[in-house]
């Protein structure tokens, strides 16, 4: 059996550096003051920041996988995967969705090269409705095995201006992504196995959760085969009593970040190669303050949350897959 652990983590404006000759004339001016003092030294701390947690994962074996989001470009991935690698002593690589965003903060997954391969595939959405949201981000991982792992990455409409103001574009956002995953269940066949994974800017209870994207928290409904829709399993479900979430706002908790998983993987028959084992929000000890265990972000430096020894507004999360060894 093979395991896979796989995290995702939103990195909290993972920004090139002010003025960045790579960034558009359009950025540069709209992000404005945003990015004062955001230089070479600010930069390098939160990427030796954010290397000292990834490196802890899977017991300071490092992630397999790992989905991330609010990156600015392919620079700074570049320079996170070679402190991770250097780390790590592993070999990393990445693919990155640069879109359209008006803040320029993209997803990409970084991927251990070495365990999976030859080439991914990627495929992104974009979705334009007066403004256009950060795109949907598709991924094929290929095992050792010969398996296939659909990753779609996902950063959804913040809840800037209110939530109930701003659901609108989270539903429109979840009955897209509903209507790609049915294309990939068209190409691919029923088995499919889809991991989604991202900062969905909604709880697990929410409707464009629950109603739109159909992600859900019944085992049974998700594997049945007596209905036409289909459903996916949202494995952070157990963590809404759990007195923790990935982002907390005031005093209150919030599973921003999630997992779900397609029926194939829910499903607990032989012959298909993956099956969910575990999942979890990483909360050490150093990523939290206060009683409310809040993330301890890292901030800006012109604001007054900046602390260099900070690391995201977010928690990462994990998932471990297992999957078939076909290889004995």
């Amino acid at each position: 059996m093979v395991k896979h652990h796989i995290y995702w983590w939103n990195l909290e404006n993972l920004f090139d550096i002010e003025n960045s000759p790579r960034r558009s004339e359009f950025l540069n001016k709209h992000l404005g003051k945003e990015l004062d003092g955001w230089n070479a030294t600010v930069l390098n701390q939160k990427i030796t920041n954010l290397t000292l947690i990834i490196s802890k994962f899977n017991n300071n074996q490092g992630p397999d996988i790992l989905g991330v989001c609010e990156v600015e470009n392919e620079f700074v991935i570049e320079l996170l995967i070679a402190s991770m690698s250097a780390a790590l002593n592993k070999n990393y690589a990445f693919v990155i969705s640069e879109g359209d965003d008006k803040r320029g903060i993209d997803t990409a997954l970084i991927y251990d090269k070495d365990k999976y391969g030859p080439e991914q595939s990627t495929f992104s959405l974009r979705i334009i409705k007066r403004n256009t949201t950060r795109d949907l981000f598709q991924v094929h991982i290929n095992t050792e095995n010969g398996n296939k792992l659909v990753c779609i990455l996902n950063h959804w409409p913040s809840r800037s201006g209110g939530e109930l103001e701003s659901e609108p574009f989270r539903i429109m956002v979840a009955e897209n992504l509903s209507y790609w995953i049915e294309r990939i269940y068209e190409e691919q066949g029923k088995d499919a196995n889809i991991l989604l994974m991202g900062d969905f800017n909604d709880n697990p209870y929410n409707k464009s959760i629950t109603s739109y994207l159909m992600a859900i928290n019944n085992k049974a409904l998700v594997k049945s085969n007596k209905v036409r829709l289909k459903y996916f399993y949202n494995v952070m479900h157990k963590f809404l009593d759990a007195q923790i979430g990935t982002f907390v706002f005031g005093n209150e908790y919030n599973l921003l970040d999630q997992f779900m998983i397609s029926k194939s993987i829910l499903s607990e028959k032989s012959e298909l190669p993956f099956k969910l084992s575990t999942a979890e929000i990483i909360a050490y000890p150093e990523l939290t303050s206060g009683s409310y265990q809040k993330p301890v972000k890292f901030g800006r430096p012109n604001s007054s949350t900046f602390n260099t020894k900070g690391y995201s507004d977010h928690l990462p999360i994990k998932i471990v897959l297992n999957e078939k060894d076909t290889s004995v």
